[in-house]
């Protein structure tokens, strides 16, 4: 694929890991009471975010009731609902909250993905899902790669996952293999010393993570900030207006 458009519209009519269409395809046709309107999306769930992006968030893979039925990664699900208020605070999203594809939501500078696209059960991917599915986020990378200046990188599989990607790729990285953790920083290089991108790691913002305040807002919202910062994007935090007075 030679240009992230079209990479998303591959990755949405992949069918390559049996278990996960089976589960992505049950999920939407039992749906959720509450969302027994809805037609779910029921595919792969593409990145999101503009093809020249200076900053990558990366995650697990698409929720069931969430990604899946949305078609828009973290979208529709308490994980979204934190991770798109933090965004939207730092002033790198159009608005605070993503319901829908369609629904105006714009991100500035920023594109997030992840190393699965499709739902798991359990929302555990095996290591087998996860291999099947790298192809797509090295290529995915590879097109980011000439504006690509930091990744933030939402919990210890999607690090895990993402470290073969790098060096796949031609990053170097250091001796011993870095460990993830919540603002864990490392700054890597291509072969040839003239590229440099750095890894910002991050507690996922679950819902469990979230309800045991593992992780805060504020928290999310600070490694969103390094990830911003080190990726040279301007931001410019939305504050909540005084009231008039009369």
């Amino acid at each position: 694929m030679r240009d992230v458009s079209r990479l998303d519209t591959a990755v949405a009519s992949c069918r390559a890991c049996p278990r996960l269409v089976a589960w992505r395809e049950e999920v939407a046709r039992v749906k959720r009471r509450a969302y027994r309107e809805w037609e779910y999306w029921a595919r792969p769930v593409p990145g999101f975010g503009p093809p020249d992006a200076a900053l990558a968030i990366v995650g697990l893979a698409p929720a069931a009731h969430g990604g899946n039925r949305t078609g828009r990664v973290f979208t529709g699900d308490p994980s979204g609902d934190a991770l798109y208020a933090a965004l939207y605070d730092l002033g790198l999203a159009s608005q605070p909250t993503a319901t829908h594809r369609g629904d105006g939501m714009e991100l500035y500078g920023v594109r997030i993905t992840m190393p699965v696209h499709c739902a798991p059960p359990g929302n555990q991917p095996t290591t087998t899902e996860r291999d099947t599915c790298r192809p797509w986020l090295v290529r995915e990378l590879e097109l980011l790669q000439p504006t690509l200046r930091a990744v933030v990188v939402l919990g210890g599989f999607a690090w895990q996952a993402l470290l073969p990607v790098l060096t796949g790729s031609g990053w170097q990285l250091p001796r011993p293999r870095p460990a993830f953790g919540h603002g864990a920083e490392v700054l890597l290089t291509d072969i040839g010393g003239e590229r440099r991108v750095h890894l910002v790691g991050g507690f996922h913002p679950s819902q469990r993570n979230m309800s045991t305040r593992t992780l805060t807002p504020a928290m999310l919202r600070d490694v969103l900030q390094r990830g911003a910062t080190l990726a040279g994007l301007p931001q410019e935090p939305h504050r909540p207006q005084a009231p008039s007075s009369s």
